[in-house]
């Protein structure tokens, strides 16, 4: 058979979605759209008075030809309670997570759910967070109603076990926030107070300037055991470990601060440092704010439940019933219909079994299994509806014993920041210079100056501005992956990327887009055949058939008869008095062809006319992202999945790459040790749970994720798949968030040297400290924010 390869290019777009439209779309109101889904959106919003969602952006809907799932898991109670945040007799609020939320125009629509239904009386959506916060009477609105009218619109939510059984850790900002704002009003009014004594006091204010002290010390005194407590605790557990962060010489500083304040004030000899601690204390607070609320809204603690159905249908003698996955149980008979999870390992006692395993091995060819056959959970059947007979729990299923395999966990990279390895030196050199300045005074005979050089030293030489550096250099760094969809765990994560010199790359659903299809034809069709071949294709909503009526580019409303589709196996019509028959190998009973891949075959009349091929195609960019890595990184590929795409890989990746097929989860982990040993840093860039291990192991790990609220294996950072051929600007923007570090911390050198000339001394006076220190923070501040910004602009970031 001659081998062609085409690809259809589409001009219009849908109204809708912006979807490219073969043929076969559908026109109303001067409109054109892709599906009869998308054209049922907009009907839904036209009569409902909302065309304003078009306004706001151009093609702001999701594609909604995918097949909705079905909620009537919802009709039982017990499952309903589990979802909902509160219940009244009339009013129900329930919050879900909405993948489709991406521009202001589904904000907007979400929000004016009431002009859709009365019986919705308030929506506030989370747009960082994708989630939709919905109250409803639910006395005339039901639950499965109210996400059935979601789904309507295009909005369906992604509802899973993990939302039911919720355990998830919520990083509760508000402590710090109260923290934040005693220390800002201490600050605020100590500095108040502190006026009259810089700019030099009347006769007048003398005579209360003692009085001003105590009340400074009064603000002092929540700054220090309030505010400053989680700095005391690093500090102290730091020091039990006999190791040495930063939190050690800046728990001194403020120590030191508040004690010679207070010895100041009581002994009337000076004003104190009081509002040089609070400032202190505020902006040091104030930058952990901004790291910590910079990605609270990505959950990287995932588990299996994630990834599985709210509820599964049971078959009983009574009928079939949705049952939560809490109440399976050996034994149960299941039904598992087309495109649905297998919840549990199972046995399969009726129907085609086609499992795509893809997410938990790498092999991107869905497996047949046979009657009696074992079918593992975590597979996805692709075929018509099969009934199962459980034999495991899914607490004990081959799945949930792979993601929580022991030799995945709690892995000790041991990796030392910047801030952490600066501060091992930094806290003895300051201490020893402070001694130093004690003991030449005491030498000399003035004790009073000796304990005010010492003191002093502490005060001014505390690590407030690298304190900052780090934390507001690494933030700002943070929110611009962010606003490129690529989330970052913690700050570490960026410092640990720019050390990288080893690259490992997955292969199915990271370098290939699961959303993306290259389809192939081996064999020949004349015109009038394409036409027959479209023809039968036009009636089916298989995902297949519509990439094969785009490949085929022709346009036919030739009459078809007898049409019948057998879900999971094929089609066949009666066209002109040919039987066209268009499916699997087994339902044209089509043996000796070995293929790879999901395959179609054609065979009309008597003769089989050849075969559709469909694969994953590579991302976008991915040939152009190898060669930006190549002159930097080794690069590797270690997957799951066959090398049918061997030759392919050889003409993008380096000759000098290892390429490893049929790797499984173990050999993956195997291999990352074997580079780590050899003293590389390792980063892993894969996606299914059967990288879950190399992922955590590696000393940077990144899972690409084409719906990164789904599920995430343990790692250090997500990409959304539409970022991936940004991936090398993100590692090269990460060295220079470090170079910020650095240079931040030459300036504070520079600025802790001119301070300690003074503090050796024993002469620095208040008004000195509360000047240059926040002249210190404010540099530092200004110039990591702008410096990291402009990096992210030379990246194009």
């Amino acid at each position: 058979m001659a081998v062609t390869k085409e690809k259809v290019q589409q001009i219009e777009k849908c109204y809708h979605c912006g979807d490219k439209i073969d043929e076969t779309g559908y026109h109303l109101d001067d409109h054109d759209f892709c599906c009869l889904g998308c054209q049922t959106v907009y009907q839904v919003l036209h009569n409902g008075g909302m065309q304003q969602y078009y306004r706001y952006n151009q093609h702001p809907g999701k594609s909604n030809k995918e097949k909705q799932v079905d909620f009537s898991y919802l009709d039982e109670p017990q499952i309903a309670a589990k979802l909902v945040d509160f219940k009244d007799d009339k009013m129900t609020i329930i919050t879900f997570y909405i993948p489709a939320i991406h521009c202001s125009s589904c904000i907007w629509l979400l929000e004016n759910l009431y002009k859709l239904n009365p019986n919705v009386l308030q929506s506030r959506v989370d747009f960082m967070k994708k989630q939709a916060s919905i109250t409803f009477n639910h006395t005339l609105l039901p639950l499965k109603d109210l996400v059935y009218l979601l789904a309507n619109i295009g909005y369906d939510p992604k509802i899973t076990l993990q939302d039911v059984v919720k355990e998830g850790n919520k990083n509760n900002l508000n402590p710090l926030v109260a923290k934040i704002a005693v220390a800002g009003f201490c600050f605020g009014n100590s500095m108040l107070f502190s006026f009259p004594d810089y700019f030099g006091m009347g006769a007048f204010e003398k005579e209360y300037a003692s009085f001003f002290g105590y009340i400074n010390l009064a603000f002092g005194l929540p700054v220090l055991l309030y505010c400053a407590s989680d700095y005391f605790k690093s500090a102290y557990v730091s020091l039990k470990q006999k190791r040495l962060n930063l939190d050690v010489p800046l728990a001194l500083g403020i120590l030191v601060l508040f004690l010679r304040s207070a010895f100041e004030v009581i002994t009337q000899t000076g004003a104190g440092f009081t509002d040089t601690l609070c400032s202190l204390v505020f902006f040091i607070l104030i930058g952990k704010w901004v790291q910590q609320r910079t990605y609270y809204h990505i959950s990287f603690e995932r588990d299996y439940r994630s990834y599985f159905p709210v509820a599964v249908t049971v078959l009983t003698e009574e009928g079939d019933k949705p049952v939560q996955l809490a109440d399976v149980h050996i034994g149960d008979r299941i039904l598992v219909r087309n495109n649905e999870i297998i919840p549990a390992d199972a046995i399969l006692l009726k129907g085609d079994a086609a499992i795509d395993f893809s997410f938990v091995t790498g092999e991107s060819s869905p497996v047949s299994k046979t009657l009696g056959e074992i079918i593992y959970a975590g597979g996805r059947q692709t075929g018509e509806a099969i009934e199962l007979e459980v034999i495991k729990p899914i607490s004990q299923s081959y799945l949930t014993k792979l993601w929580n395999n022991e030799n995945y966990k709690d892995y000790d990279k041991h990796f030392q920041t910047f801030v952490n390895f600066i501060s091992k030196y930094f806290t003895v050199v300051l201490l020893a210079i402070a001694f130093f300045a004690a003991l030449y005074w005491a030498v000399d005979g003035s004790a009073n100056r000796a304990w005010g050089a010492f003191t002093a030293v502490l005060i001014i030489a505390c690590p407030c501005a690298l304190a900052l550096s780090s934390p507001f250099t690494l933030s700002a760094a943070l929110s611009i992956f962010d606003r490129n969809k690529f989330y970052v765990k913690n700050t570490a994560a960026i410092e640990q990327m720019a050390t990288i010199d080893i690259l490992v790359f997955d292969k199915t659903g990271t370098i290939s887009s699961p959303k993306a299809t290259s389809i192939y034809f081996e064999g020949t069709l004349t015109t009038n055949e394409r036409k027959l071949v479209n023809a039968v294709c036009r009636n089916s909503s298989h995902p297949l058939s519509r990439e094969i009526v785009k490949w085929l580019d022709v346009c036919s409303d030739i009459p078809v008869r007898n049409f019948k589709e057998f879900p999971g196996k094929g089609m066949e019509a009666v066209i002109g008095g040919l039987v066209v028959k268009i499916g699997s190998a087994n339902f044209l009973n089509i043996g000796n062809i070995k293929t790879d891949g999901a395959v179609v075959f054609i065979h009309i009349g008597d003769e089989l006319k050849g075969y559709f091929t469909m694969e994953q195609a590579w991302r976008a960019g991915l040939s152009a992202l190898i060669e930006d890595f190549r002159p930097h990184y080794n690069l590797h590929l270690i997957s799951g999945d066959n090398d049918r795409r061997l030759d392919a890989l050889k003409l993008i990746f380096p000759s000098e790459a290892c390429l490893m097929f049929n790797q499984s989860p173990m050999e993956k982990l195997g291999r990352i040790q074997k580079f780590q040993q050899a003293g590389k840093h390792v980063c892993m860039i894969g996606d299914g749970l059967n990288d879950a291990g190399a992922l955590r192991k590696a000393d940077l790990g990144i899972a690409v994720s084409d719906d990164i609220n789904n599920f995430s294996p343990g790692c250090d950072a997500i990409l959304d798949g539409e970022s991936f051929s940004k991936l090398s600007d993100f590692f090269a923007f990460s060295k220079d968030a470090v170079k910020v570090i650095h240079m931040s911390f030459g300036i504070s050198l520079l600025y802790n040297i001119i301070g300690l000339s003074f503090a050796i001394q024993g002469i620095m006076s208040p008004l000195f400290a509360a000047i240059l220190m926040p002249i210190s923070t404010v540099t530092i501040i200004s110039f990591t924010s702008l410096m990291t910004r402009w990096y992210a602009k030379r990246h194009k970031l």
